[in-house]
C-alpha cells in the first residue's frame, strides 16, 4: 500500500507492540487513554491517522472487559479520525473459548466479539492460535490466524534430546493441535482420556500411548488456573514418564496457577508473551519466547499485499 503503516498499543499490550516496532524500525503510535469522572473511558488518537494503514495491538487479559473496551473505543476513534485501514491485532483473543452452546441459554461469546470488532471499526484481524479453529469462522472480516507452534517447537529442539521425547495432548480436542506439534519435532504423541467435570474441576483416566520411560512435553494452547495441566503431570507420573514438560502459546496463569506450577513435579514450561508475564509470576521454570518478530513479519506482509501464509512454509 502506498499509504503509510502505524502501529498503536491499548494498555494490554504496550510492551509487545514495543517489540513489534523496534523490529519495523517504527516508533509506536499515542493514544490517550483516560477516564471522565463517571469512569467512562475516553480515548484520543494523538497522530495524524487520516490515510493510514492503521494497527491496534491489545491482548484480551485481564482485566478483559475493560481492555475489550479500550480496543472497541480505540478503533471507532481511528475510524473517527479517517483512518484508511484499520487492523485489531489480538494476539490473545481470551473469548474463543466460548465458542459453542454447551449449556442451555447462553452466548456464544466469541462471535459476539467478532461482531463487535466489525461494528467498532475494524476492517481486519490479525490474531494467534485460536482455542478453537472454527473461531476464525464467527468474523465477517478477512482474519490472518498466526501460530507460534514453528517457535515453541524450535525451542525444544534446541534444548532437548528429541530421541526419547513424546508430545501428549490433554485430551481429544487437543489432538489436533499437538499432531501439527509433534509433526514439527518429528516425535510420537499420546493423548490423556479427560473428562471436564466442571468449569475449574478435570478428571483424568488413562493414557493413551507409550511414556513409559520417555521425556514428555504436554502441548496447550494456553494455561489458565494450571489445573488440567498439574492433572496431566500426575496421570503421567503415574505412567511412569521420566521427565516432564510443557509448552503453551498463551500463558495466562491466573487464580491458583502459579502456585500449582510451582509445587508441580514439571521439570520446565514454555509460553509466548501474547500474555504480558508480570514479574511476580516470573518462576525460574518458566521461559517466555517472544512472538514480536512473527506479528511484525504479518503486519509488514498484510501492509505490503503478500502473502502471510508463506511465513510458515
Amino acid at each position: 500500500m502506498k499509504h503509510g503503516l502505524q502501529i498503536f498499543a491499548c494498555n494490554a499490550s504496550r510492551e509487545l507492540a514495543g517489540e513489534i516496532c523496534q523490529r519495523l524500525g517504527l516508533r509506536l503510535g499515542q493514544l490517550d487513554i483516560s477516564r471522565f469522572s463517571n469512569d467512562n473511558l475516553r480515548v484520543q488518537v494523538q497522530e495524524n491517522v487520516r490515510e493510514r494503514d492503521v494497527y491496534v495491538v491489545q491482548s484480551f487479559t485481564e482485566p478483559v472487559s475493560e481492555h475489550i473496551m479500550e480496543l472497541m473505543i480505540t478503533l471507532d476513534a481511528m475510524r473517527s479520525a479517517s483512518a484508511q485501514r484499520i487492523t485489531a491485532v489480538i494476539p490473545y483473543y481470551s473469548y474463543a473459548r466460548s465458542d459453542k452452546k454447551d449449556a442451555p441459554r447462553i452466548s456464544i461469546t466469541g462471535r459476539l466479539i467478532a461482531d463487535m470488532l466489525k461494528t467498532a471499526g475494524a476492517d481486519r484481524v490479525l490474531t494467534m492460535d485460536l482455542h478453537a479453529d472454527q473461531v476464525h469462522g464467527f468474523f465477517s472480516v478477512p482474519v490472518d490466524h498466526l501460530t507460534a507452534i514453528p517457535a515453541i517447537a524450535e525451542h525444544f529442539r534446541r534444548h532437548h534430546d528429541l530421541s526419547n521425547m513424546v508430545a501428549v495432548a490433554t485430551d481429544a480436542g487437543g489432538a489436533k493441535r499437538v499432531g501439527r506439534f509433534s509433526e514439527r519435532l518429528g516425535i510420537p504423541m499420546a493423548i490423556i482420556d479427560k473428562r471436564r467435570v466442571s468449569d475449574t474441576d478435570v478428571k483424568h483416566g488413562e493414557v493413551v500411548g507409550d511414556v513409559r520411560g520417555r521425556d514428555v512435553v504436554i502441548f496447550e494452547d494456553e494455561i489458565s488456573t494450571g489445573g488440567t495441566l498439574v492433572s496431566t503431570v500426575a496421570t503421567l507420573k503415574a505412567a511412569g514418564a521420566r521427565s516432564i514438560h510443557a509448552g503453551a502459546v498463551h500463558g495466562v496463569l491466573c487464580g491458583p496457577a502459579i502456585e500449582r506450577l510451582r509445587d508441580a513435579d514439571i521439570d520446565s514450561v514454555v509460553v509466548t508473551n501474547t500474555v504480558g508475564l508480570p514479574e511476580e509470576k516470573r518462576l525460574a521454570k518458566i521461559t517466555t519466547l517472544s512472538v514480536a518478530p512473527l506479528f511484525a513479519a504479518a503486519i509488514e506482509r498484510i501492509h505490503g499485499g503478500q502473502s502471510v501464509g508463506a511465513l510458515f512454509e
